[in-house]
């Protein structure tokens, strides 16, 4: 890893050629992240998208310095890391486990406990909860909290260090979607008082929602980055839902002319990358088709990702290399 300083001051986390392998219980290796080229703005909400098994979570536990990386750089607000990492770990907030509370205590008196080992000043438990929410609560066992209200505490926790870069692995795992609303406007409102917020997720309508910019990776590679609305519109060549007697002949004549189509269960032909609607009015009409329904199809992040990422995912491993297995133990297992 390199020591040196590249990174652009208007970035909050860069990576360049980050590799890192894993060992199978065979000890065959594996790829889990493979030159990775990661750049998350400074200020507001970047989502790190990528099927299980994609490298998103071993990322993050490099940046972490959790797990050593085989190559590769990596910079936090410019500084090399690890090697840098205590000069810069109290600019940094992260949930990648389940942090530990005691059951029994309060929300707050656990923020307090906290507050005390760390050196933050206790008033500062006070601002936190009001920040995520918790503010009526805060006198209730941690215990009767719902999961929602659990990752918010966590979130609290990692704000009494007023970090300015918070990076959150997968927060809105098992819970309900009340509590998915909850955790994404705690990081909208942590991105709008200027913080910088890296939230790793494989739901990509709840991302879309929240996020400023966006890096989709697959097989530890990254395919797509940048902002959200950017990303979609770069897509936006038309798609098109097709309404029409006989799908499986109507798609296979839409193929043959180079668009791409598929017929759902229900017998409608979805068809991408059309550059006049017309045309498959047109190219069916002379085949003695005649469409009942043609309907233009929104395109979002969610279907970027599947074109992106089909095809790549963890079922399809890469070449196996030499190598040991206590590298995986370090990492805890796999990763997402």
């Amino acid at each position: 890893m390199t020591g040196t300083t590249t990174q652009a001051p208007d970035l909050a986390i860069s990576t360049r050629g980050l590799r890192k392998t894993y060992s199978t219980v065979t000890g065959r290796r594996v790829v889990g992240v493979e030159g990775l080229d990661l750049d998350v703005p400074v200020g507001g909400v970047h989502g790190f998208l990528g099927p299980n098994g994609s490298g998103k979570t071993t990322t993050i536990r490099m940046l972490l310095g959790l797990v050593r990386a085989d190559s590769g750089s990596m910079e936090i607000f410019g500084q090399a890391v690890p090697e840098h990492l205590p000069s810069i770990v109290g600019r940094v907030g992260a949930i990648v486990e389940q942090p530990k509370f005691f059951p029994s205590f309060s929300g707050r008196k656990n923020l307090d406990l906290l507050a005390r080992a760390i050196g933050a000043p206790r008033e500062l438990v006070a601002t936190v909860l009001h920040d995520v929410g918790l503010a009526d609560r805060q006198k209730d066992a941690y215990r009767t909290y719902s999961l929602g209200m659990k990752q918010r505490l966590a979130i609290a926790a990692t704000l009494l260090k007023d970090p300015d870069l918070l990076i959150f692995d997968e927060p809105t795992n098992g819970l309900d979607p009340a509590g998915i609303r909850e955790i994404r406007e705690t990081m909208r409102g942590l991105a709008d008082q200027g913080k910088t917020v890296l939230v790793s997720s494989h739901v990509l309508a709840e991302v879309q929602q929240v996020a400023d910019t966006v890096s989709i990776i697959a097989r530890g590679r990254l395919l797509a980055s940048g902002r959200v609305d950017d990303l979609v519109a770069g897509r936006s060549a038309a798609s098109v839902r097709v309404g029409v007697r006989e799908p499986e002949r109507a798609a296979q004549i839409l193929r043959e002319a180079g668009i791409e189509a598929t017929v759902d269960d229900g017998g409608t032909i979805h068809a991408s990358g059309v550059p006049d609607p017309a045309q498959v009015t047109w190219l069916l009409g002379s085949n003695g088709l005649y469409v009942h329904e043609l309907v233009g199809e929104r395109v979002d992040l969610e279907s970027v990702f599947l074109e992106l990422t089909q095809g790549l995912g963890p079922g399809t491993p890469p070449p196996p290399e030499e190598g040991s297995r206590r590298s995986r133990r370090r990492a805890g297992g796999g990763e997402q």
